[in-house]
């Protein structure tokens, strides 16, 4: 879009990795992020990238031992190590930001000084690297604050604003209130909020819609992003999947992938466009 970089996650689109970055490139997207693991082809993807003229935005960490880097032992030397060597495939690879998840769960909330540590030598190792780091808002809301304290002493930390998780996870917090003066990167969807009327949050409640499919007030995310500054690329995270036991996500399923990347196009100007007039009034 002009004046405006997006981008779009690999996700559940029912086209390889390579075929989804394809699409999005002829359907306008201008850069994607991926995840990565075990025998993931990051240097498959950079070249693809690189052939399109596309922008590799980010690579997101594995997460599933989160939990994990807040304890000591070899559980937590293992959650390092794997983060570690994500870091390396972002170096290597030039994606200068890495996204990462500061705990999985829904049960605890007390961070702890050893996995501020732990943390702390991946930020680390980072910095040497040139990658930044870009906490995001899931769950456990405790542990990244405790996380996003480490910005006073790194200047390659950062955060990762996830929209329809500020509504499922973060009760409708403002997180750009927190730390919208170190926002990095996006991952913006829509959402319902919280399905339980006790307030309890689950994963089922991330849904990852379309934008304008939820209750996401976009205006109010548009005048954030503009408010704090944000020039970076809008980058969407979505699914066409549903949650098990849920239908929310179903009726994309009756669109072709090419025809769901194309909708997602559409809703990510009309995103685009309300930050932009947002920005044009702010500076008035």
């Amino acid at each position: 879009m002009w004046k405006k970089k997006l981008c779009f996650g690999i996700g559940d689109f029912g086209l390889s990795p390579e075929d989804q970055i394809r699409a999005f490139a002829k359907t306008g997207f201008e850069g994607f992020f991926t995840g990565s693991g075990p025998g993931a082809p990051i240097a498959e993807w950079r070249a693809l990238a690189d052939e399109l003229g596309m922008l590799y935005q980010s690579i997101h960490a594995p997460f599933g031992k989160a939990a994990d880097m807040w304890k000591g032992g070899e559980a937590a030397a293992a959650a390092v190590n794997e983060l570690i060597a994500c870091l390396h495939d972002c170096a290597k690879h030039e994606v200068n930001i890495m996204v990462v998840h500061a705990f999985i769960g829904f049960k605890d909330n007390s961070p702890t000084d050893v996995g501020v540590e732990n943390y702390a030598s991946v930020v680390s190792e980072a910095k040497k690297l040139g990658v930044r780091i870009a906490f995001e808002n899931t769950e456990g809301e405790e542990y990244l604050g405790a996380l996003m304290k480490l910005a006073d002493s790194y200047d390659n930390v950062g955060f990762c604003w996830d929209t329809g998780h500020e509504l499922c996870y973060n009760y409708g917090k403002d997180m750009t209130a927190l730390y919208g003066g170190r926002l990095i990167a996006t991952h913006l969807n829509d959402n319902l909020g919280i399905r339980d009327f006790g307030g309890e949050i689950t994963w089922h409640d991330d849904l990852h819609l379309l934008p304008f499919d939820g209750i996401t007030d976009w205006e109010s995310v548009a005048a954030r992003l503009a408010k704090h500054g944000f020039d970076g690329p809008l980058t969407f995270e979505l699914n066409t999947g549903s949650k098990p036991e849920r239908h929310d996500n179903d009726i994309y399923k009756k669109l072709t992938p090419n025809e769901y990347i194309a909708e997602a196009y559409k809703r990510a100007c009309r995103v685009a466009a309300l930050m932009d007039k947002c920005a044009a009034a702010q500076a008035k």
